[in-house]
C-alpha cells in the first residue's frame, strides 16, 4: 500500500506554530494598551493646560485694553474680572474654549483671578487650579 500523503514537502503552518503566533501577537496587545492609554490621558492633561493658558491670554488682553481705555491704571483682580466678562470682546463666554472641561473662572484669594478645570479625567488627574494676578494687585 502506497502513503498517498507525502509530508516531506507539506507547507503552511501547524497548529503549534499559529498558537504561538497569537500568544505573542496578546503579549504585545497586553503591554501596548497601557501605554495608549497613558498617552490619552497625558494629551487630555495638556489639553486641559492650554484652555487655562488660553484663558489667561485672554485676561492678559482684556488687561491691556482696560489700561489702554483707563489712562494706563492697572486693574485689580476684581476689576479686571468684571471688564472682561463685560466686555463685547469676551462677555460671558470668557471661559468658553471648548466642551471638552469644565471650566470655571472667579475670584479667588488675594483678589485674583482663579481658573478651575474640572473633568479632566475620571478620578485619576486632580482638577487643574491656576491664578491670574492683575497688574493692579502687584
Amino acid at each position: 500500500m502506497q502513503n498517498i500523503y507525502n509530508y516531506h514537502n507539506s507547507k503552511g503552518f501547524t497548529l503549534i506554530e499559529a498558537i504561538a503566533v497569537l500568544i505573542i501577537i496578546g503579549l504585545l496587545a497586553v503591554m501596548a494598551i497601557p501605554k495608549y492609554i497613558d498617552l490619552i490621558d497625558d494629551a487630555r492633561k495638556m489639553a486641559a493646560q492650554l484652555a487655562v493658558s488660553e484663558i489667561k491670554s485672554r485676561l492678559s488682553q482684556a488687561q491691556a485694553k482696560y489700561m489702554m481705555t483707563n489712562g494706563g491704571r492697572a486693574p485689580n483682580g476684581g476689576t479686571l474680572y468684571t471688564y472682561a466678562i463685560n466686555s463685547a470682546q469676551y462677555g460671558p463666554d470668557l471661559a468658553n474654549v471648548g466642551d471638552d472641561f469644565h471650566i470655571f473662572v472667579n475670584i479667588g484669594a488675594n483678589s485674583q483671578i482663579q481658573i478651575t478645570v474640572d473633568k479632566v479625567q475620571k478620578e485619576k488627574i486632580p482638577d487643574i487650579v491656576s491664578y491670574f494676578k492683575a497688574a493692579g494687585d502687584l
